[in-house]
């Protein structure tokens, strides 16, 4: 099957998700003389949704870059993309979570381990996609290179690597968990999968 309809579909799932954060960006109710000071206090709210949407939106642009490899997606592909998309469309739910309960020495806990378990799980059926497509040559296009992709693997798993490790971190501290989730989203916007089709594209031959 070609990949017109399996990337429009994700696309709308991205945008739902997306736009599902600044729901819980709610304007606070007070007394006239007190919206600075509230605003100020709902810093937790404003800062998991600006690390959610930056991470949302570099997962659409690399979920973009890997499919411009794609040619054609098979039954088991759309599965794949299925329980990943089912992840992503969930992180607005472990963000409003971090941005109510970050600030309470308990709570904040367990909000951070269910942000990291659901980025660690974003991050496992990301690449169960990426080896699959790997491993099934009919289903990519010309300028996917195998040996680029390989070494290129251990690179963007890292990040997966690394939010499994914040589930543990989230017992010790949330904030340094959202500094993670910062940092990570940072280390996303470039691109990791760049030299996976380099060489083709340059016009050498693929090993």
């Amino acid at each position: 099957m070609a990949t017109g309809r399996t990337e429009a579909f994700s696309d709308g799932v991205f945008a739902v998700a997306i736009t599902l954060l600044i729901l819980n960006v709610l304007v606070p109710e007070v007394r006239d003389g007190q919206l600075y000071a509230a605003l100020l206090k709902r810093w937790p709210v404003y800062t998991s949704y600006a690390v959610s949407f930056l991470t949302i939106g570099i997962i659409w642009v690399n979920h973009h870059t890997m499919f411009s490899y794609i040619e054609k997606v098979d039954r088991m592909l759309l599965f794949l993309n299925l329980a990943f998309l089912m992840t992503v469309v969930f992180i607005p739910f472990p963000t409003a979570l971090l941005g109510a309960y970050i600030v309470t020495p308990e709570n904040s806990h367990v909000a951070a381990v269910v942000y990291s378990g659901t980025m660690t799980a974003m991050g496992l059926t990301f690449a169960a996609m990426w080896i699959y497509v790997g491993g099934h040559k009919d289903l990519l296009n010309e300028t996917f290179d195998p040996v680029a992709a390989r070494k290129s693997a251990p690179r963007f798993g890292a990040g997966t690597f690394i939010y499994g490790a914040s589930i543990a971190v989230a017992f010790v501290s949330a904030y340094i968990c959202l500094i993670i989730y910062a940092l990570l989203a940072l280390f996303y916007v470039f691109d990791q999968l760049s030299d996976t089709g380099q060489s083709k594209k340059d016009g050498e031959p693929a090993s």
